[in-house]
């Protein structure tokens, strides 16, 4: 009889048999996962302010998502929408179709990652308009394939290595308030940030050369960095006058992370495309371009798809999350969660100096960790090692960040009352030890 698999015993079958690049962020090993908690194969229980990266707004195995799975399951798996189509792809279209961003006719296309959406998203835009150029941000996190990984900034781990990068691809700099790269402070600063996108237009890649600018509403891996409401209304506006289409990389910000069903609905601004993907469809891969129909349809039949995109049961997997956030009203938990997130994470900064920064939209919310808060001096250690203490009590936390200096809040919407408290209390156990060394 097998003994029982711990979690040293896959971490050293691990080791002989998964790419050493190909890492984990923990050494536990899930058996089982419910709303807001995960449990490892020795049965420990943890409490998830990860969400897979982002993907389980709704939380893990939600009893309507696994009855649809299991239902489109029973009936078939694939048979290449390319191929021969079936309703759900259609029905689910329409439904993005109708809560995008726009007051216009929309167009979708699926694919199956993030990444997936963001390339044909640019090979959309460079089609539509016949120009080459992308403008992408510092910061800025798209994706780990050639081109994605190209539009993302930060060099290590993501682009260490793996050149040389794709051409036509520009980055500036983003409304980072917080480390303004102008050194100036908003909103005495008339968002110097976003004027210099025409200075840009000048001195790297004209307009009439540039198909798209492609930007997250709230930067994700960057640090959670959220820009003034004025920002993106700006920067929409030089697009518009130079006709330079704005793309939304609402991957990880969408599908109601941040209080909102997309977070250009908190600036007001209308994208051209909008990408999605992540919590889209709970766990299983599933992404989607949305846009305006008349860009969307310009490509010639059979230039966009691929074999597994619109799979017919990650496609019903979304369509039970598009029901969920309906009928559970998980837009305004999401609002009075992000509300309570924000409330506690002030109170740790009047109390704790390694805490630089607090920000975020809603529920999607974050710390900056320095040991100088006049420097503002990254303190990556310090978070490695929060993330470290947490884990060790039983919650899963994740830090980004340029500098790596950045604490992530990415929990279940249906996260509890119980156990959001018992999370919060645990980082502050953890900021408390990290600053005085005592968690008692």
């Amino acid at each position: 009889m097998a003994s029982k698999a711990t979690n040293a015993s896959l971490g050293e079958a691990r080791r002989g048999v998964i790419a050493d690049g190909f890492v984990s962020a923990t050494d536990c090993y899930v058996a089982k996962a419910r709303g807001a908690s995960l449990f490892d194969v020795e049965g420990r229980e943890y409490i998830d302010f990860g969400g897979g990266i982002a993907v389980m707004n709704v939380g893990h195995s939600h009893p309507k998502v696994v009855a649809a799975i299991q239902q489109q399951a029973a009936k078939f798996t694939h048979t290449c929408f390319m191929v021969t189509p079936y309703e759900t792809p259609v029905t689910l279209a329409a439904r993005l179709c109708a809560v995008v961003p726009g007051n216009f006719s929309k167009a979708v296309m699926f694919a199956n990652s993030g990444a997936e959406a963001v390339e044909n998203a640019v090979k959309i835009a460079r089609y539509q308009t016949r120009k080459p150029a992308i403008i992408a941000f510092e910061n800025g996190f798209h994706g780990r394939t050639l081109l994605t990984m190209t539009l993302t900034s930060k060099v290590k781990p993501y682009k260490f290595g793996f050149g040389p990068y794709a051409p036509e691809v520009y980055r500036m700099p983003f409304a980072y308030c917080y480390r303004c790269p102008f050194h100036l402070d908003y909103p005495a600063c008339g968002l110097a940030c976003a004027e210099a996108l025409n200075e840009f237009f000048v001195s790297h890649v004209a307009p009439e050369a540039t198909a798209a600018l492609i930007v997250e509403p709230v930067q994700g891996e960057g640090g959670f960095i959220a820009p003034p409401k004025e920002y993106f209304q700006r920067l929409k506006a030089i697009c518009e006058a130079n006709q330079v289409l704005f793309i939304a990389d609402e991957i990880q910000t969408g599908m109601g992370r941040t209080g909102t069903l997309f977070a250009m609905e908190h600036y007001g601004v209308v994208p051209d495309l909008t990408t999605v993907a992540k919590s889209l469809a709970a766990g299983l891969p599933l992404s989607a371009v949305v846009g305006r129909k008349e860009i969307m349809d310009a490509v010639h039949p059979a230039g966009i798809g691929g074999t597994y995109g619109a799979n017919p049961v990650a496609c019903a997997a979304a369509m039970a999350v598009m029901d969920v956030f309906e009928e559970e009203n998980l837009l305004e938990r999401g609002k009075a969660l992000g509300s309570r997130i924000q409330s506690r994470l002030n109170a740790f900064a009047q109390e704790f100096e390694l805490i630089g920064d607090v920000r975020g939209l809603g529920p999607m919310m974050a710390m900056e960790l320095v040991t100088s808060r006049k420097k503002k001096t990254p303190a990556g250690d310090a978070a490695k090692a929060l993330v470290k203490f947490c884990f060790q009590r039983g919650l899963i936390l994740l830090a980004c960040g340029t500098y790596g200096n950045v604490i992530r809040l990415l929990m279940p919407l249906v996260i509890s009352d119980t156990q959001l408290d018992r999370g919060m209390e645990i980082i502050y156990e953890g900021l408390k030890f990290l600053q005085h060394g005592s968690s008692s």
